[in-house]
């Protein structure tokens, strides 16, 4: 036997959580609001019909004991006057109808039987037409037949005005629990907002730490949390760099001493070996450095210009990097965070891909898109957001001069937030890598 499928409540839901409190408390407040107007006007039909009943009851009795006594000659005079709106008496067998077994006629049946002791039989009929009428039928102490001809009247308890109050009143229901609910909702969703634009290198505004004590809570532990990963990130910088710096020293020391011993097979192995922990110091101070690259200020450089005479630095030394497209006009950037990281994507081009195609295009809003391609190898799709991590290496021999040391792109990711852009890393068609840098 096939169990069935158990329904998930998010998949009738809406997904907002404001959406949700905000049609629970206005089904809530309606319902609530629906049973007390129910409850009310049960209770007014009830009592509107307890009176009218009541009032035929008294009027009707009194109406038949003064006819009863009345000689026949004189009860003609007082049909009339006896008469009320809702019904009239008829001396005689009334209009031909139908026997009537309705609980209305049974109803009013009871109440007349009851308001004349059930001293006479009671017959009620009811008249065919478009009005709705109902006949009671009783024969007086001298053998006369009275008819009453009755025409029941809806009741209606409530004022004809009373529900459109309901319905504004429903409206300001509604209203009012949109604004609640935006009120309560509204401080997790610009704690939502600003954790997602949280950036520990870059000074951003405080949450408002005002309102109710839990969201005032909220707002300043989150303050305190951003304080507190921001330090920890500046303390593993200042290690980072002050670790690489400190090195200098003792690797200059062992370059002399290198340099002063034999040329042997050994020294030019160590030389070589010096140089590249010497290549990986540099990478981690200026990897320390980027994360602080804030300090520059930004400037308006001529795009055009710019690439030209960094695509050109490279041709001057016989590098393939050409230019495939351009765009005119200026950019408001830091120069030198930017140049480091076309110089790392060119670079990277260069190594993997033996050369490197640079495209400068205009976005639509006004964005400034960079792009460096080559046709290396690329990178596995399911790698290419790590590709963008510090000491991340796809090649994992271990050899720089191959695999790197894994700093070149997470340099260029902090330099592009220093200059409020945006990085992106896709595999090209036809095979290859293409590296782009927005400027918005």
């Amino acid at each position: 036997m096939i169990a069935p499928e158990r329904i998930r409540p998010g998949r009738y839901w809406p997904r907002t959580l404001r959406s949700r409190i905000f049609i629970i408390l206005l089904v809530g407040l309606a319902i609530a609001y629906g049973l007390s107007f129910s409850v009310l006007y049960a209770e007014r039909y009830m009592s509107a019909k307890a009176v009218m009943l009541g009032t035929l009851e008294s009027d009707v009795a009194t109406s038949i004991a003064l006819l009863d006594r009345l000689p026949a000659d004189q009860r003609t005079d007082l049909t009339e006057p006896l008469s009320r709106g809702n019904y009239r008496f008829v001396l005689g067998p009334g209009t031909p109808g139908v026997p009537d077994g309705s609980r209305r006629g049974a109803e009013i049946a009871s109440t007349i039987g009851d308001a004349i002791g059930h001293r006479f039989p009671i017959r009620m009929e009811s008249i065919p037409g478009d009005t709705s009428r109902i006949q009671a039928h009783l024969i007086l102490s001298d053998g006369t037949p009275l008819t009453i001809d009755i025409t029941p009247r809806g009741i209606m308890p409530l004022a004809t005005w009373l529900p459109y109050v309901f319905v504004v009143q429903m409206l300001l229901i509604v209203l009012l629990t949109w604004f609640a609910v935006h009120q309560a909702t509204r401080p997790l969703a610009d704690l939502a907002a600003a954790a997602d634009a949280l950036d520990p290198y870059e000074k951003g505004s405080a949450l408002v730490d005002s309102g109710p004590s839990e969201v005032a809570h909220a707002a300043r532990a989150f303050n305190a949390m951003r304080e507190r990963i921001a330090h920890y990130l500046e303390e593993r910088v200042q290690i980072l760099a002050a670790i690489s710096h400190d090195l200098q020293t003792p690797i200059t020391r062992m370059r002399l001493r290198a340099d002063m011993a034999d040329d042997t097979p050994e020294r030019t192995k160590l030389l070589k070996d010096l140089g590249e922990i010497e290549r990986l110091v540099q990478d981690g101070i200026a990897y320390a450095r980027s994360s602080h690259g804030n300090s520059e200020k930004f400037t308006r450089i001529d795009l055009a210009s710019f690439v030209e005479s960094l695509c050109y630095d490279y041709q001057d030394t016989g590098k393939p990097v050409s230019i495939v497209s351009l765009v005119t006009g200026t950019v408001a950037t830091k120069p030198h965070a930017l140049r480091r990281i076309l110089s790392n994507f060119i670079d990277n081009a260069l190594k993997f891909g033996g050369a490197a195609e640079v495209v400068v295009e205009r976005k639509d809003g006004g964005a400034i898109a960079i792009t460096v391609m080559d046709r290396g190898p690329g990178i596995p799709k399911d790698q290419i957001e790590a590709a963008m991590q510090p000491f991340f290496r796809l090649e994992q021999s271990r050899n720089r001069e191959t695999g790197g040391s894994g700093l070149g792109l997470a340099i260029a990711q902090q330099l592009t937030s220093a200059i409020d852009g945006s990085i992106r890393l896709y595999n090209r068609e036809g095979g290859g890598l293409a590296a782009e840098v927005t400027i918005h």
